[in-house]
């Protein structure tokens, strides 16, 4: 069987288009023109406000979760994985089963293609109607305060969505890398969405059904340094519309914070491990009993930062509502009406990355 790498490269039609984004300049070039400049688009705040309710000391107690027993079943790790969705909306999960040399494969040839010239780069551009490729995303307006972060955004699967003309062929092998760190992620995934079903009240493989085909979708961010870091955000704080997020962090450079109890708490990277966190769909399944937590990206003055996000989502025409036997249950009314993924997906992809505020469209309105 050939590698992706040899495969021909042909538009697929059927594959879905997601919003578009307005073009801004690359800032890992801006660096390199002048590592001192930050320009006026990309400052939050004259009085360095971002380091205001930092809860660093909180680190240690975001929630650990072994899959290796989760996935068996254990009742113990189940109740841990409850607790953690309830009281964070984020943990981090070892044993998970994707190879150390796939991880650390993924990490090495990503920093090489973030060190390619822009022009090589750009071949794999975002084109004007969609975030897949290289660029931006979540740019809607001229006036808006800018990331300090370039990105690498691909859909992975199902396979039949890939446009391929946005893998990068450099370094080589690089799209087999993608692949296999793809399929590591997505069995994790799989796994976690068994033990989601079942601290949710169902059978294992309920969650997985309700998708109808998953969908998962990989964004690579490129944090460059930042010369004022006390001022800049890497990415805006915001939730993901997504059911889960996992993500991979590099193990010597932390930049992620979630908000936790009206503090900003960072996410420490554990060795080897993966940060999930619970997405806006099973804020929504769970009728608000796990919520989607906002969370940003922080810069660094000396260190340049690159994480890998991997989005699980429903197929576009899934409907998503409150699940009946757990509104029964709790007593309460719907918190959340019915709403089409893909729309719900594409209408946040319309405004600029700002806290929760995108969840709006899916509340009851009281």
């Amino acid at each position: 069987m050939g590698s992706i790498s040899d495969e021909t490269v042909v538009e697929n039609v059927d594959a879905p288009t997601y919003a578009p984004s307005l073009p801004v300049p690359n800032v890992q070039e801006l660096v390199k023109e002048d590592p001192l400049q930050v320009p006026d688009r990309y400052v939050r705040d004259q009085d360095g406000i971002l380091q205001v309710n930092d809860m660093s000391w909180l680190s240690s107690e975001i929630p650990i979760i072994d899959l290796s027993l989760l996935s068996k079943g254990n009742k113990e790790e189940l109740n841990k994985l409850d607790l953690a969705c309830k009281e964070w909306g984020f943990f981090q999960v070892v044993n998970h089963g994707v190879a150390k040399r796939v991880l650390q494969d993924m990490k090495d040839a990503t920093a090489e293609f973030f060190e390619l010239p822009l022009e090589e780069k750009n071949k794999y551009a975002m084109p004007p109607d969609d975030i897949q490729g290289y660029g931006h995303a979540y740019v809607v307006s001229e006036e808006q305060t800018l990331d300090w972060s370039d990105a690498l955004i691909l859909v992975v699967y199902p396979s039949q969505y890939r446009k391929l003309k946005f893998w990068p062929s450099t370094p080589k092998g690089y799209k087999d890398i993608i692949e296999a760190y793809s399929k590591g992620v997505k069995d994790v995934g799989v796994e976690l969405l068994r033990s989601f079903s079942t601290i949710m009240g169902m059978d294992q493989d309920a969650l997985l059904g309700l998708h109808k085909e998953l969908v998962q979708a990989m964004r690579v961010n490129y944090y460059p340094e930042c010369s004022r870091p006390d001022q800049v955000l890497g990415i805006s704080p915001h939730s993901d519309t997504s059911t889960v997020t996992i993500l991979m962090q590099e193990h010597d450079k932390h930049g992620l914070q979630i908000n936790h109890n009206g503090g900003w708490v960072p996410v420490k990277p554990v060795p080897d491990a993966l940060v999930v966190n619970v997405g806006d769909v099973i804020e929504i399944l769970s009728n608000g009993k796990y919520k989607s937590i906002e969370h940003r990206a922080v810069t660094n003055e000396s260190k340049a930062r690159i994480s890998y996000a991997s989005f699980l989502v429903p197929h576009d025409d899934v409907e998503i509502e409150p699940l009946d036997h757990l509104v029964d249950t709790q007593s309460t009314q719907k918190m959340y009406k019915k709403v089409v993924y893909g729309e719900y997906l594409r209408s946040s992809m319309k405004r600029r990355m700002e806290g929760k505020a995108h969840t709006q469209m899916a509340k009851v309105e009281t």
